[in-house]
């Protein structure tokens, strides 16, 4: 797909350049509308469906999990660290762990696994992306094709949304065991302020707000991609490209998403 700039748009052909970007971001809506519809379907879930959702949940979830959570144990073990020694230096300390959990498990660590999901499923989307282009039947059928995109669609969707959310709920677990670690050692004296401490960032709107949180970034790192996938095939436009499709837009709603998230947590 080839995004509009509005940079090379001449002023008379903006109202065409807007008209096109609205259908863009209507029909991404559209095919989230439709995946969840379908993921939630009991008849979606068939043999054939089942298989391939497991195949994709193997593909996305378990093998790049020991890379993922390795990568996040030691660039988390850097950042508790600079945390606690920073405020030590001024006389926080007691504020250290708050401010790690608050970071890292809240904000980082969600982000962090959306990317490296959408990162990994770049050679999929890429690959499914030739599928639609090889397929015989006219790209408006291939949107319209509800038996297609229950079979290569809504596993995906399943897939990734739980690859981002698996990511960040073992990658979370693994960061606050490091931050008591860090911070108390490896007495067991600690874990009553530990908890209450953990209990006072967690509580219930904040736990809410991060499940959404996660799961919205789930959904946006499944469907988006895979919806500029389509509209590229349904517009006869070149998806060969060193940019993986949908990746300006994922950034920009991983990035809006994120930002509604401290917005209502801290406004």
């Amino acid at each position: 797909m080839r995004p509009t700039s509005y940079l090379n748009v001449k002023p008379e052909q903006w109202g065409v350049a807007v008209v096109r970007t609205a259908k863009s971001w209507w029909l991404m809506l559209h095919l989230a509308a439709v995946a969840l519809v379908m993921g939630f379907s009991p008849s979606t879930y068939h043999r054939a469906n089942r298989s391939a959702t497991y195949r994709y949940i193997y593909t996305g979830t378990w093998q790049i999990l020991p890379w993922f959570t390795l990568l996040c144990t030691l660039l988390s073990l850097v950042l508790i660290r600079i945390v606690i020694v920073t405020a030590l230096s001024y006389g926080l300390s007691r504020y250290a762990l708050e401010m790690v959990v608050r970071v890292l498990v809240l904000e980082l660590i969600p982000l962090s696994a959306a990317l490296f999901v959408a990162l990994r499923a770049g050679l999929a989307f890429n690959a499914g992306a030739a599928r639609f282009a090889e397929s015989g039947s006219k790209p408006s059928q291939q949107w319209q094709d509800i038996a297609l995109l229950r079979r290569d669609l809504v596993p995906q969707v399943i897939a990734n949304a739980f690859s981002v959310l698996s990511l960040a709920v073992v990658s979370g677990v693994i960061v606050l065991v490091l931050a008591y670690v860090n911070v108390y050692g490896m007495s067991p004296w600690g874990l009553v302020d530990y908890t209450r401490t953990v209990g006072r960032v967690f509580e219930p709107a904040v736990t809410i707000g991060f499940a959404l949180k996660t799961i919205l970034f789930g959904l946006a790192v499944a469907v988006i991609p895979m919806a500029a996938i389509l509209e590229a095939s349904r517009q006869h436009a070149s998806i060969s490209s060193t940019v993986q499709p949908g990746a300006i837009r994922l950034l920009f709603v991983l990035v809006l998403i994120e930002i509604g998230a401290l917005a209502a947590k801290y406004i």
